[in-house]
């Protein structure tokens, strides 16, 4: 098992993760039904592992 992200490390994907949404927001031409499906699953891809090593760390 690998070791539980820090703190920082935490912050630092979450505040990549909201610019490259922000990013992707600004610039989409339309915002419709396959892009907001994609931000969410970003997020899952992100969020998760992030809990993952944030309850790993409390343990």
């Amino acid at each position: 098992m690998r070791k539980p992200l820090t703190h920082t490390q935490c912050i630092i994907l979450t505040l990549f993760w909201a610019l490259l949404c922000f990013l992707v927001l600004t610039s989409a031409p339309r915002i419709d039904g396959p892009l907001i499906v994609a931000i969410l699953i970003s997020g899952a891809l992100v969020f998760i592992p992030i809990t993952k090593s944030i309850k790993a760390r409390s343990k």
